[in-house]
């Protein structure tokens, strides 16, 4: 049975099919029920993407109305992924930048340690342990490598979990409560950690402050929410793609056994994975102004879904979609964003799924069999597994 719409597509067991359809028909659809225009061919999401009058947020309503006047909204109205416009452009440089100058030995060792710490914490042998080892992994790395020590991770960890939980739009107010009150101790804990950064050389906290300066963004509070930016856009997006390496494990036949007799695979796997089944399914572009998009006018106020995935599997932009090739040449990923919206984490995103996916090969764990079922957590446009065991064939 098909999805719905694009929507509940999302959680679909298996959307594919339905995101072809989509790929294969008009270049932009309205979706009278959802009340939106979706975008699914690459050329028109890229298009879209590129647009200047397709905005990341409504034009009055930069901080959702549940978040506003809340220390969380506070937060979200400084995240570069979350804004447009020019008061963006330099910290997109300075993150941007900060990142490219990660050492990776010392990425490298943050990842070990932590594998090492939540291996402490959960025991990878029941699948109810699988989900919070995956959203902590890159939590606990992300920290690490911003300049917290080992024993501030767990409620760094917590604090992000609340702080997640509050952003989307099915968040309850209890959940928007907690997070508010997980976005105070973030900047407290943060700010604290700012004091303290001259001690902390290489940390990507410093990089990031150092390449602020450089590009002239002098906004101390906006430099702290995208450092804690970088750890709440890295949560789902990689829990997701480590959760979604390990369905294509599960489903993909030989592949098992070609990422273990070659661990040099495992980066590609993950590189795939992100076309193949991505964790974020798709994003929304709010119209500020009258434009056009595939030859067909769009209003000020006009919403424009873009499908994500069925981008990833169009055709045009890659050739035999549907197959999971680890050597595919010139790769095209739309997950991750595009153009000035690319996500500046991408790289270091694949790196922490990569050692998740290293770690469960080598880790006996309860998803390695394939007495193994799956759904997906409920979202909007996040695809991440919930995996459980398969229940046991009657004799």
């Amino acid at each position: 049975m098909n999805p719905i719409n694009a929507l509940t597509a999302v959680t679909h067991h298996a959307p594919y099919p339905y995101y072809a359809g989509l790929v294969s028909g008009p270049p932009l659809i309205f979706d009278r029920e959802l009340g939106l225009w979706i975008a699914s061919r690459a050329a028109v999401v890229t298009e879209v993407l590129e647009n200047p009058h397709c905005r990341v947020r409504p034009a009055l309503e930069q901080v959702p109305r549940a978040l506003a006047g809340l220390p969380v909204g506070d937060i979200f109205g400084h995240l570069v992924r979350m804004n447009d416009g020019e008061k963006h452009a330099l910290p997109k440089i300075a993150l941007r930048r900060a990142l490219a100058r990660l050492d990776q030995a010392r990425v490298a060792g943050c990842a070990r340690n932590a594998v090492h710490a939540l291996n402490e914490l959960y025991d990878l042998r029941s699948e109810q342990a699988f989900a919070p080892w995956s959203h902590s992994l890159p939590i606990y790395i992300v920290a690490s490598l911003l300049g917290f020590d080992e024993a501030a991770l767990p409620k760094i960890d917590a604090w992000m979990s609340a702080f997640v939980a509050s952003l989307s739009p099915l968040s309850t107010g209890e959940q928007i409560a907690l997070g508010a009150d997980a976005a105070h101790a973030l900047l407290e804990r943060f700010a604290a950690l700012a004091m303290e950064e001259g001690t902390q050389e290489g940390s990507l906290l410093r990089l990031v402050r150092q390449e602020a300066h450089i590009a002239g963004w002098h906004d101390a509070s906006a430099i702290l929410a995208n450092a804690i930016g970088l750890l709440s856009q890295t949560y789902d997006a990689t829990a997701g793609l480590i959760g979604n390496s390990v369905v294509a494990l599960l489903t993909q036949p030989g592949l098992e056994e070609i990422v273990r007799d070659r661990p040099s695979a495992i980066a590609e796997l993950v590189r795939e994975v992100s076309r193949f089944d991505p964790p974020v399914q798709n994003t929304r572009r709010f119209v500020v102004q009258p434009t056009s998009i595939a030859g067909i006018g769009l209003a000020a106020g006009d919403v424009v879904l873009l499908s994500l995935a069925a981008a990833n599997r169009d055709p045009q932009a890659n050739a035999r979609p549907g197959e999971l090739l680890l050597e595919r040449p010139d790769r095209r990923v739309f997950a991750f964003g595009h153009g000035p919206h690319a996500c500046p984490g991408q790289a270091l995103a694949a790196s922490i799924a990569a050692a998740g996916i290293s770690t469960l090969l080598q880790t006996p764990t309860a998803i390695r069999g394939r007495a193994v079922s799956w759904s997906y957590r409920p979202s909007l446009n996040g695809r991440i597994p919930i995996f459980k065991s398969a229940p046991a064939m009657e004799s």
